[in-house]
């Protein structure tokens, strides 16, 4: 792969082999490597500065695991960035795939970190020498995760959407309200949730480097894409990856071309949030107060509730116009009784261009395997302490945790005698007509 694309990025570590006490020299025991594709680290130019993160296990003859960083592009499309086959979720581990991540591919300043709580990942930005602290890099919590970390220590199902609530409120004052509604329920969860910087899981005071993103579930989506490749040899695995991402960019680079050929200028996502506030902004008043400095407030009539804008700044007092770049409902409303052009204020990212650019790049052939140069380095294996034991039955891998149940909204109720606590399949009183002696 680095001969036919000396750009790709690949980055190995290894340990000496040992046979016996003595030390093999032209065999290394391969412990980590990192790889990206020059397509991918030159589609981050050009997608939204945001990067989540996170990992996955490996299910083959070896155990370890598979980090993935992901990005997004102005059509809201999943465009995966790097690759880094590890030991496991070590604090270590993620320093190594970070550290690369940061050198070859994530080198602009300004880029929000999406992850979670997994305190591997917080030791690894703590040592990453201020590359991914602020304000070079503005690291983020997935609040799924918090969700889940908060059912864990309560039990309480019934204030999991409250908390979620929280982490999405786009303004101070709806911030304020929901967690003084928590803190009503009880002083521990107020407490517990002040242990986390709020910068680190509230839209409110993320500065907008989150891009309107909550969670993980971009990379999340490419982890189940490739779960069928996890049980592959890592040979096979990185090869899965880059024939289905050449795939990948090959589909949107179409789709792209022929929304640019249609004469669209905006992605999709720009096209029906305008499209909707067009007929919103029809119920708003607007009074101009300062027009050279582009200031005004608006009054939905419905509501009675009023906004101030300022188009110089980007912000609106909804909080949706700085966190999505899209003009909201309010701003349409000011360039419509304005005359001014609401083209202005969309952001770059969401231009059909600039999306183009993002697919730009193309991936190469490998060609025939038999064609390639001779390799003349020493002969990589696996990690024997990292074998799977093969006997005995296979254990599942997939564990549920708080995340995956559904939301408590009730508690059962019997179809049968219609109390609570239990199902028909349990009901004492159907056992009691079916367990009556039949000669009586």
């Amino acid at each position: 792969m680095c001969n036919k694309e000396p750009s790709a990025i690949v980055h190995f570590e290894t340990m000496s082999a040992y046979q016996g006490d003595e030390e093999v020299t032209d065999i290394r025991v391969l412990h980590r490597v990192f790889w990206s594709y020059y397509p991918c680290i030159r589609a981050f130019r050009h997608c939204k500065p945001v990067v989540q993160v996170d990992g996955t296990h490996l299910y083959g003859k070896y155990k370890g695991c598979l980090l993935v960083a992901v990005s997004q592009d102005g059509n809201n499309n999943i465009v995966p960035i790097a690759f880094a086959i590890v030991e496991g979720e070590t604090s270590d581990a993620w320093h190594f795939f970070l550290s690369n991540l940061r050198q070859h591919v994530v080198t602009r300043d300004g880029v929000g970190l999406i992850s979670d709580r997994h305190e591997s990942i917080n030791a690894a930005v703590a040592q990453s020498n201020g590359a991914w602290s602020p304000l070079r890099a503005f690291h983020m919590f997935c609040i799924r995760h918090i969700e889940s970390n908060f059912l864990r220590k309560f039990k309480a199902p019934y204030l999991q959407k409250l908390v979620v609530n929280i982490g999405y409120s786009r303004t101070v004052r709806e911030y304020e309200q929901r967690y003084q509604r928590l803190r009503e329920r009880g002083e521990a969860y107020t407490n517990w949730l002040n242990r986390i910087p709020r910068e680190q899981y509230a839209l409110a005071y993320d500065g907008g480097y989150r891009w309107g993103h909550m969670t993980t579930n971009l990379v999340e989506c490419i982890n189940s894409v490739l779960k069928g490749a996890r049980n592959l040899s890592i040979t096979a695995l990185v090869k899965a990856t880059f024939y289905r991402l050449n795939e990948l960019f090959t589909r949107k680079r179409v789709e792209t071309e022929s929304r640019i050929t249609a004469g669209h200028v905006f992605s999709e996502v720009v096209t029906s949030k305008l499209n909707a506030n067009q007929l919103a902004c029809s119920n708003i008043q607007v009074n101009c107060f300062d027009r050279m400095n582009e200031v005004f407030e608006v009054r939905e009539m419905l509501g009675e509730t009023e906004y101030a804008v300022d188009l110089r700044q980007q912000r609106c007092d909804c909080g949706e116009f700085q966190v999505d770049r899209i003009p909201c409902r309010h701003v349409f409303a000011c360039c419509a009784n304005q005359r001014l052009d609401w083209r202005v204020y969309v952001h770059e990212v969401y231009k059909m261009d600039q999306v183009r650019r993002v697919y730009r790049a193309r991936f190469r052939p490998l060609g025939n395997p038999t064609m390639w140069p001779v390799y003349n380095g020493p002969r990589f294996v696996p990690n024997p302490n990292l074998r799977r034991v093969t006997k005995g039955r296979l254990r599942m891998t997939c564990f549920l945790n708080e995340m995956d149940t559904r939301m408590l909204r009730a508690p059962r109720r019997c179809r049968q005698c219609g109390a609570e606590g239990h199902s028909r399949s349990r009901c004492r009183r159907s056992a009691g007509v079916g367990s009556s002696n039949p000669g009586q």
